[in-house]
Order: structure tokens, then sequence, then C-alpha cells
């Protein structure tokens, strides 16, 4: 029997903001407000018809992301869904190569192939962007059951929508993470619409952290607002998948400023709820800690806001600049059988 749930995952104490260095906070800021200034401008441009297809934004859930990347290590695996530009840029890959990727570039992480929904960076072990709404579920525990495989010692944080734990694979993939002791942590971003489909309208469970005592998976919700409080939830699922006692299911409870979509019209909520939540914003929280606790001033803020500006123009800059894939690529990086007849007209 798996330990329960309030013995195995501790909510975290009031005190977090005390348990932080200046360097992490610091981390922090640049890190979200690059995920925000890249994601406002991504808006733009689509808007302006340069980034085409689906394109989901991730203003306001930035925490989501930041506060993961803290607690985990390079060896570390990650994988999403398709609301995901903003995991790979926390985890290091360039701003350039996101952009391009958007504009479907050949300089784009997934070679331009891929788009706003397929954002892979092998290097920083970002597998993914993923548009099947729950199809990166099974694999997160897949990858896991690899570096378990492997004895590598390395976790697969595995994030997902609140809609996906709709989806049959969601259970089948934790009742075998929990029957092999995967090192895997499932993080649900519960941003409280499934597209635009509130949690109350698709379930009487709306305490998403609960769908894991099913399997006697430790699980908590987390106020993922608050970025302290999504790395220390992170930091105990590592500390217990790194020593064999599997996985962990985390409800991150964050939101969304913007629609599902860019063709979202937002019809389902109020203009008062989004600025309720704005109040709450993961950036500003993490501003007001760094300067009461005086790790920087007002002007060495702006100093990184102007970076981090810098750093998004030259992304579109690189964008607008890079080729369109040669047409051949169209037959590259994609699985084939050598031996099986093919014919191209």
């Amino acid at each position: 029997m798996a330990t329960s749930t309030k013995e195995a995952v501790k909510p975290a104490g009031k005190s977090a903001k005390s348990e932080f260095s200046k360097e992490t906070y610091l981390f922090w800021f640049e890190s979200m407000l690059l995920m925000r200034r890249f994601e406002e401008k991504a808006g733009q441009l689509y808007g302006m018809q340069k980034i085409k297809g689906f394109c989901h934004l991730y203003i306001g859930q930035e925490a989501c992301a930041a506060g993961a990347a803290t607690a985990l290590t390079k060896g570390d695996k990650w994988i999403t869904a398709y609301r995901d530009h903003a995991h790979p840029l926390a985890l290091g890959t360039s701003p350039n190569a996101v952009m391009a990727e958007l504009f479907g570039k050949a300089t784009g992480c997934s070679k331009g192939k891929g788009g706003s929904m397929h954002i892979f960076d092998k290097s920083v072990n970002f597998l993914g962007g993923h548009g099947i709404v729950g199809g990166q579920i099974p694999l997160g525990a897949g990858i896991a059951f690899a570096e378990k495989y492997n004895k590598t010692g390395n976790v697969c944080i595995c994030y997902m929508g609140d809609g996906a734990v709709r989806q049959g694979a969601f259970h089948e993939a934790l009742n075998l993470a929990m029957l092999w002791k995967l090192p895997v942590i499932f993080v649900i971003e519960n941003n409280g619409y499934a597209m635009g489909t509130s949690v109350q309208r698709t379930s009487n469970v709306t305490d998403l952290y609960k769908l894991g005592e099913a399997y006697d998976m430790p699980s908590e919700p987390v106020d993922a607002m608050r970025v302290e409080e999504v790395h220390q939830a992170v930091a105990r699922a590592a500390i217990r998948a790194r020593t064999g006692e599997g996985p962990t299911l985390l409800e991150f409870r964050t939101y969304r400023y913007k629609g599902h979509s860019m063709s979202d019209p937002q019809k389902y909520r109020t203009k008062e709820e989004v600025e309720q939540y704005k109040q709450r914003d993961p950036i500003e929280q993490v501003r007001r800690t760094i300067l009461e606790k005086k790790f920087a001033t007002e002007q060495e803020l702006e100093s990184i806001e102007a970076r981090v500006q810098q750093q998004v123009e030259e992304s579109v800059k690189f964008a607008e600049e890079s080729p369109f894939p040669d047409p051949s690529e169209a037959l590259t990086d994609i699985y084939t059988q050598p031996d099986y007849p093919f014919i191209v007209d």
C-alpha cells in the first residue's frame, strides 16, 4: 500500500519567500518576464499573420514553468501539451529558435515543421509540445520508464491541461506509473477552462488532484500563481521519484489571461474574473519580493526588462530573416522502412 497523500507530500508553509536566494528570485523574475514578453509579441505577430495556424499563449501561467525549472536538474526530461512556448524558454532554449519555429522557418527548433504546438529541443531535454489532447501523458510515463530502466536517476515532468484528465490515457498512465513506481511527476495545469468549458461543467470532481488518490498516488493542489509554491511542490515530488518511491500528481492552480487560443472570444468568463486573477500576477509577486528584500533596485529590474525586450525583438528579426524549409524536408525526420516500396511522383 502506498504512503498516504498527506504523509507523503506536505503542503508548503507560508514562509516560502524566506527560503530562496537572491539569485533564484532574479532568475525567476527574468525567466517569467521573458515568457510574458515573448508571448505578448507572439500574440501581436499572430494578428499580423506572421504566425499562422494555432497559437496558444502562456500569459499568466509563467510560474508553472519557472518554479519547476529551479526544482529539477539538467538531466530531467520535460514533456507538455500544445501550450508549449514557455517551457523551453525556462530551460534555456534560445528565443530565436522558438520564434523561428512559430514562423515555420528552417532555423526553428523543430526545423519549421512543428510550429506553435510542436516545439522540441533535445539539447535541454524538452521532448515536446504535443497537439493531441492527453497524448503526451502516456509518453511521459514511457520516458520515466526509460529513465528507470537505464538507472539514470533522472525524472520526467509531464504537464497537461485540466481538460486532458478526461482522457482514458490519463488514468492508464497513472495506473502503470504507480504499478511500476516510475519516476514521473504528473502536472495538471488547471487554468479553470478546457478550451471554453469550465472544470465545474465537466466533472463532479473539481479538486483535480484527488484523481490521483484512486491509484494511491501522492497528490496535492499547488497555488501556481506563486512560483515559490511550485518550486517546493516539484522539489518534493522529485525527491520521491529519485528515491524509487514512484510518481506524484500535482494540480497547479493557475490562470491564463488570454483565451484558449488566438481565435477564442472568451465569452465564457467575465472581465472581472480575469482582473481578479491579475491581482495575483506571479511576476508582480516576485518583483515585490525582490524589492522588499533589497535583492535588486528598481533601476536594476528595469535593466533586466530592457534586456528581455531586446531578446524578444532580436528573436523576431531572426525569424523574419530566416529561410523557410526546402520542400525536400517534408521527407526527412520521419519514420521510414527502407525496404518498403515507396513511390514519389
